[in-house]
């Protein structure tokens, strides 16, 4: 199995991947600003895109990859490159000579590793040591760069520090921040929002035609619980995902009374649900805090001093269940125990 073809970490389901996805929604700001700084040439030659998981920074990055290799050739103010010019068709099928794509692939067992081998991450010296095969520009796309191990961004490091001319990273991130400072203070940092709820309603309408077993009659709730989130949308409608959120959502609401027979229900959904299930718990219980934690939702009586500490408590046990696997029921009992001493009289 070629790479193009292989298991791809970055897609969900029948979804398109980022690189053949021609549509992207709700970034028209970010879009404009970079077509404006080349056409000024001053694009930079590492961009940090970041923000939340499943917005469209990966659909971004490719799509800003066709146009670059392109020489540029779109309609003014956009980066858009038909699906039918040859380097849109190179760029999907990963065999432009001029693009490297650093991602995480299936080993010779079939199974994606946890991290971008660093061995992987070397290739970029010598990609960018040569001269671009179609003599422009050379384009390196990292997806993520959250998935690269210490060793291998020292490796990439190495090459961000002194570019070539007309090189261009691209470096996609969940999670910025976290990453090495001297990665952070090479790149440009190009922030892009989580979507409307709107504009996740009109992205499952989109991806629709490429998933047909989609439940249209759930998007509206699977859009309004996906905090800005396709990916999350998407999640939310597999499985049963969307009533382990409704239970959760419910069983909040009653703090500091819960009923414990429906504690046990909501354990049981994600004891059926192991994998997707807690995640949908975990995300629930975070934005209940987050939105006492910052104002957004006023509940008198809850301790906002205990949140932060609450907080931590959730993460830690979310990473203990799915590390160690444990009993999910056990879990839904120590967050609500824990979320009872927060809001307690």
């Amino acid at each position: 199995m070629s790479e193009a073809n292989a298991l791809e970490a970055d897609r969900f389901g029948a979804a398109p991947t980022p690189r053949a996805n021609h549509w992207l929604i709700g970034h028209d700001e970010v879009e404009a600003a970079i077509r404006e700084a080349w056409d000024a040439g001053r694009l930079p030659h590492a961009l940090l895109i970041g923000g939340p998981e499943g917005i469209g920074k990966a659909t971004f990055a490719y799509r800003l990859a066709r146009f670059v290799l392109s020489g540029g050739k779109a309609p003014v103010g956009t980066l858009e490159i038909g699906a039918d010019h040859p380097v849109s068709r190179q760029v999907t099928a990963l065999s432009h000579p001029d693009l490297l794509v650093l991602r995480r692939v299936p080993n010779d067992a079939g199974k994606l590793p946890t991290a971008i081998p660093a061995e992987v991450v070397r290739r970029v010296r010598s990609f960018f040591g040569s001269t671009a095969a179609a003599g422009g520009w050379r384009v390196c796309v990292v997806d993520t760069l959250d998935e690269m191990n210490a060793q291998g961004a020292n490796a990439l490091l190495k090459t961000l520090e002194e570019p070539p001319d007309n090189a261009l990273f691209l470096l996609v991130s969940h999670a910025p921040g976290r990453l090495l400072p001297t990665i952070r203070s090479r790149c440009r940092s190009l922030t892009l929002r989580a979507l409307p709820q709107d504009g996740v309603m009109a992205a499952l309408e989109h991806l629709a035609g490429h998933m047909p077993d989609l439940a249209r009659e759930r998007f509206a709730e699977a859009a309004e619980a996906s905090d800005g989130s396709v990916r999350e949308a998407l999640a939310l409608l597999s499985a049963d995902r969307l009533a382990v959120r409704r239970a959760t959502n419910e069983l909040l609401a009653q703090l500091p009374h819960v009923d414990s027979r429906a504690l046990h229900g909501l354990g049981d959904k994600l004891q059926a649900d192991r994998e997707g299930g807690i995640e949908s718990f975990v995300a629930a219980v975070e934005n209940w805090i987050s939105d006492r934690a910052t104002g957004r939702v006023q509940s008198p009586g809850v301790r906002l001093a205990r949140l932060p500490e609450v907080w931590e408590k959730v993460r830690r046990a979310a990473i203990d269940a799915d590390v160690y696997n444990l009993d999910r029921k056990t879990f839904v009992f120590r967050i609500f125990a824990s979320l009872h001493e927060a809001v307690k009289p």
